[in-house]
């Protein structure tokens, strides 16, 4: 590894709110079904592990959505990767991502998905940084709050690595 990383939540911190995540979820959709939209690559970890924890009937798909590319800062532009495999028409859609950033992916993705006749459509977010949010996106359920730096771990990756990570941690590159 060429890159320094210093752990900003542990792996038993990370579980320990997607279980209280998981509750609340239930809890709010208790007596309906829900569906996940993980968004790849970076929500598997998080949406995997979020579903198990949902005790409300749960179906799931995914799709990849990128402003990134292999940089650090987003370029801004929005492209759909890979589209959802089902229509999402009449269900109550949970879009389960790794990290709101500048909001320019979510806030295109959650207006995409509103418009394909979901009963509704709420975000979950392991990660959030409002500080470099350009579009607002409501979030409605968040693990943590984090301040403006790059991270990886639990699914996020900088340039594909350290997805694998069990913690989020705080990456500096050489």
């Amino acid at each position: 590894m060429a890159d320094k990383i210093s752990v900003l939540f542990t792996e038993e911190q990370v579980c320990a709110r997607i279980k209280e995540m998981g509750e609340q979820i239930s809890k709010d959709y208790e007596g309906k079904s829900l569906h996940l939209v993980g968004i790849l690559k970076g929500a598997t970890f998080f949406a995997c592990e979020l579903a198990k924890r949902i005790t409300v009937p749960v179906t799931l798909d995914f799709m990849s959505v990128s402003s990134y590319g292999d940089s650090t800062v987003s370029s801004g532009i929005v492209k759909i990767n890979k589209d959802l495999d089902e229509p999402i028409e009449g269900l109550d859609v949970l879009v389960v991502e790794d990290i709101v950033d500048t909001g320019n992916t979510l806030s295109y993705l959650l207006d995409n998905l509103q418009k394909r006749g979901s009963a509704s459509v709420k975000l979950c977010t392991l990660l959030n940084k409002p500080e470099r949010r350009l579009k607002e996106v409501d979030v409605d359920y968040t693990g943590f709050i984090i301040p403006d730096e790059f991270v990886v771990g639990y699914g996020l990756d900088y340039a594909q690595k350290y997805r694998n990570l069990p913690y989020i941690g705080i990456v500096e590159t050489k």
